[in-house]
């Protein structure tokens, strides 16, 4: 719940590569991000889920230094990311930060490989543009102009250009939309090597099984508060929560949901006298918990 950190502190003597306390910001007096308080420790894949006007996309676009906050303290990678004022970041700082924003503007004119390429020239150590062409999947379409690129193919050059200035921070809002599921995949496995490689990412997606396989933790907002937070196997307490046993029994399948699945597995196997048919234990999916942890946002 908000205020209870304990699972999001990075670990003693590291500094975290994103600190936030008591952010906020509202429009027209509608508040949109209501006092988060969130850690992200380097290295760290954090998945941030909530239903559509929970706060997230603002979120991230403060945290990117794109749109300014009402209150709170923010850090990113050791600075604050407001434009201007001493101390501030500024064009180091962005060098090492890579965006993949829901809906970012290109130059339909170019091809792909002209415009990674000159992308690539404003960072100090850039990845090789053609290794990150193929990496997004863009091989075939690396002369193509981008104006006439698909909607898939257009999500997976913003990835291109959000990863080929090598940033040790990467923020990507809900990056796979428009992609199939083989380009899905594949941007999987690309997020993998950059976190392996010891990048920090900050992941907003609907896709709970995108969530659930990337992410070293996932953050639930609702209306502008982090109301859970976590590794995915225990978000909401699901190894605490309810689990349903299942097995053949004499008359048919039969199933028990119980607190105590251990308990109730000793009994069926003193039942069954060994071995238990068709014995099956299930804890809540993350869909479960997520919708439970949102209440009525997106029933």
């Amino acid at each position: 719940m908000l205020g209870d950190m304990s699972n999001a502190i990075a670990e003693p003597g590291q500094d975290p590569a994103v600190l936030v306390r008591g952010l906020r910001k509202s429009y027209q007096g509608h508040q949109a991000v209501d006092g988060i308080d969130l850690d992200i420790s380097r290295g760290e894949v954090l998945a941030l889920l909530g239903p559509n006007g929970a706060g997230k996309t603002t979120t991230v676009e403060i945290l990117a230094g794109q749109r300014g906050r009402d209150a709170g303290t923010v850090e990113v990678l050791g600075q604050d990311p407001a434009s201007g004022g001493r101390g501030r970041a500024g064009r180091g700082w962005r060098s090492r930060i890579g965006i993949v924003a829901q809906s970012a503007g290109t130059v339909p004119e170019l091809t792909v490989t002209e415009l990674v390429r000159h992308i690539a020239g404003f960072y100090p150590r850039p990845r090789d543009p053609a290794e990150v062409i193929g990496l997004t999947g863009l091989t075939e379409k690396k002369d193509a102009r981008i104006g006439l690129l698909s909607g898939g193919q257009a999500r997976r050059l913003d990835v291109a250009l959000a990863v080929v200035g090598r940033p040790e921070l990467l923020f990507l809002d809900e990056p796979t939309t428009g992609f199939d599921p083989k380009a899905r995949r594949q941007f999987w496995d690309l997020i993998r090597q950059l976190s392996e490689d010891g990048t920090t990412i900050l992941l907003t997606t609907h896709y709970l099984d995108e969530a659930e396989a990337l992410a070293s933790r996932i953050a639930v907002i609702k209306a502008g508060r982090v109301v859970a937070q976590g590794a995915p196997a225990e978000l909401g307490g699901r190894t605490q929560g309810s689990a349903t046993v299942g097995w053949d029994g004499p008359g048919g399948r039969r199933a028990e949901r119980t607190a105590a699945p251990t308990r109730l597995v000793l009994e069926l196997t003193r039942e069954f006298g060994g071995e238990i048919p068709g014995l099956t234990v299930t804890r809540p999916a993350l869909e479960d918990v997520y919708l439970e942890l949102i209440g009525d946002s997106e029933r």
